[in-house]
């Protein structure tokens, strides 16, 4: 199988949209990612995979704090930003959650610590210990096929 073929059938797979922060020397640095998942209830981790080459790789290895926003279906041109897929800033705010950058208006949001890294071949996946979350009863932007969705 060619990679097109194996990104065409990941991409039959519906994703929810997540933004990936953290903070080092008061700088914020973020990525959009829908390579996110829960793993366990006890401890309750979840599992976000960054690609090697990403910068924000690079960020996450020095830091064990990060948070994760799940966006809502209101908030296309926030993922776009953070996948620098637009120069816009699309009046991306920021606000704290337990000390830790996240997406304001985010449906859930996450503040994690590291748990733990695993190498996964070009990626690496980071494993985070949720210490505390967020959630709001609305609708999530969602990823299929390569492009966005809406959900009611």
């Amino acid at each position: 199988m060619d990679d097109r073929l194996f990104k065409a059938a990941m991409g039959k797979f519906t994703t929810g949209v997540t933004v990936l922060t953290t903070e080092l020397e008061g700088e914020i640095h973020g990525m959009t990612a829908n390579a996110f998942m829960s793993v366990s209830l006890e401890p309750k981790l979840i599992l976000i995979s960054v690609a090697k080459t990403a910068s924000m790789h690079e960020y996450m290895q020095q830091t064990d704090q990060f948070a994760i926003s799940v966006l809502g279906n209101n908030q296309e041109a926030v993922s776009r930003y953070f996948a620098r897929q637009s120069e816009d800033d699309a009046g991306v705010n920021f606000e704290r959650f337990e000390d830790r950058p996240v997406i304001e208006g985010a449906i859930t949001q996450l503040a994690c610590t590291k748990y733990n890294e695993a190498d996964a071949g070009d990626h690496t996946l980071f494993i985070g210990s949720v210490e505390n979350v967020t959630v709001q009863d609305e609708a999530p932007l969602v990823y299929f096929e390569g492009k966005y969705r809406y959900m009611e």
